[in-house]
């Protein structure tokens, strides 16, 4: 990555550009693009606002719904161990382009995780989307190294944030272009999904979606974080997390662009007191204890949706915003074994229906032929613990008091003899 672009390596995110008269100049160079994108937008988002009870929930598999990021170069020994741990199917791995030399300790990595699903995420940098020639060279060189290794292919990243290295959607295009092109031609099996716009900026998203450049999608990417709304169930121009995936799914569904597939391939929320790891602000970051129980109402909400093939958390391994914190030891945060016990009770669970009742929420699956509900309220109340109750809070632990408080923290509730 070359001036004016810098990583953070605090963060794992570019630092924001600096160079205020490059940005007026390469967003000006973009003006025809920026103009089609809202365009785009002002006809695609209307349509698909109408057409959103329209589309049906789909069969999701769930070995690959729960996806945890991993950093390939960050404690790569305990990750593999904490990855059987947690006994995640499916792991995401960001690759740099700008550092394609370390090409062979990835692919160690990957096959180190065995028969683990692998999405590869490629990101960017401004001399790839510039240089065709040299992205399709170094692709060549990444599809031939892992044939038969990496399960999916992201193609880019946060391509609506200029500090990433895109300026606009016809970039992005371009470049998504030259791997849909290399895979027609030398690599059909490889799956590729994009467009990997950030935040709820789905303008970006149409663009990508419906535009006349001839390629296709495997299926789209999103990194779908609402960290800056506070709690999931918040609200973002009057869509909450819920109406976010319903919105983006049937977006998909009308695009003759994309399979019908959906991947969150990044979320999360920065903890406190973690500067300068956490990549936003204080004023958006939360406690150890509500980035539990957000990441945890997250991943029911996108899994009630029976819209989303799979959630990468990222990630594992991060001071400002992982599972684990590795500043001096690794330590393992309360969301930890919170994301393991959620992964034990639902990657093999049928969703029956997900019951909202004045912001009280009840996830219900089918585990084991038994039946399974997932409790928790936006307003604090109370129920009564019944016999035929067997209940357990969030990290697995049983709950024998008579009185269940319902709140934040969502609390799995085993019905004895209900089916």
């Amino acid at each position: 990555m070359k001036k004016p672009f810098k990583w953070d390596n605090y963060s794992d995110q570019p630092y924001q550009l600096k160079d205020k008269d490059y940005k007026k100049k390469m967003r000006k160079h973009e003006i025809f693009s920026l103009i089609k994108t809202f365009v785009t937008a002002f006809f695609v988002l209307p349509v698909s606002i109408i057409m959103m009870p329209s589309v049906k929930r789909k069969i999701i598999d769930l070995s690959g719904f729960f996806c945890m990021g991993v950093d390939y170069q960050r404690e790569p020994d305990v990750t593999l161990e904490l990855l059987e741990e947690l006994q995640v199917q499916r792991v995401l791995i960001r690759f740099k382009l700008w550092e394609m030399q370390t090409l062979e300790q990835l692919k160690d990595f990957i096959l180190a995780c065995g028969n683990k699903k692998i999405t590869l995420k490629i990101l960017q940098d401004r001399e790839h989307i510039e240089d065709l020639e040299l992205l399709k060279k170094d692709l060549r060189t990444i599809f031939s190294a892992l044939t038969g290794h990496v399960e999916i292919y992201e193609i880019g990243s946060t391509i609506n944030r200029a500090k990433w290295g895109f300026f606009s959607v016809n970039e992005y295009n371009r470049f998504f272009k030259v791997a849909y092109d290399l895979k027609e031609e030398n690599f059909p099996h490889a799956k590729l999904i994009g467009s990997g716009v950030i935040d709820f900026e789905y303008h970006f998203t149409a663009h990508t979606l419906f535009n006349f450049f001839k390629y296709k999608y495997d299926g789209i990417s999103a990194l779908l974080y609402v960290d800056r709304r506070g709690a999931p169930e918040n609200t973002q121009m009057g869509f909450n997390l819920s109406d976010k995936i319903a919105l983006l799914s049937t977006m998909v569904w009308l695009s003759p662009k994309t399979a019908n597939e959906l991947h969150i391939t990044e979320t999360n929320w920065p903890i406190s007191g973690t500067a300068p790891y956490a990549p936003t602000s204080e004023h958006e970051c939360v406690s150890h204890e509500i980035y539990t129980d957000y990441m945890l109402r997250y991943y029911f909400l996108a899994f009630a949706s029976q819209q989303v093939d799979s959630v990468s958390w990222h990630q594992l391994i991060a001071p400002g915003y992982g599972l684990l914190d590795n500043r001096d030891t690794i330590v393992k945060r309360s969301a930890f074994e919170a994301y393991k016990y959620m992964v034990q009770n639902l990657s093999h669970a049928q969703f029956l229906r997900l019951d909202i009742a004045r912001d009280y929420y009840i996830l219900q699956c089918l585990l084991n032929d038994k039946l399974l509900q997932i409790h928790w309220s936006l307003k604090p109340t109370t129920l009564r613990n019944e016999d035929s109750f067997e209940v357990y809070s969030r990290s697995g632990k049983l709950i024998q008091e008579k009185i269940l408080n319902i709140g934040s923290s969502p609390l799995y509730i085993n019905i004895k003899d209900a089916v």
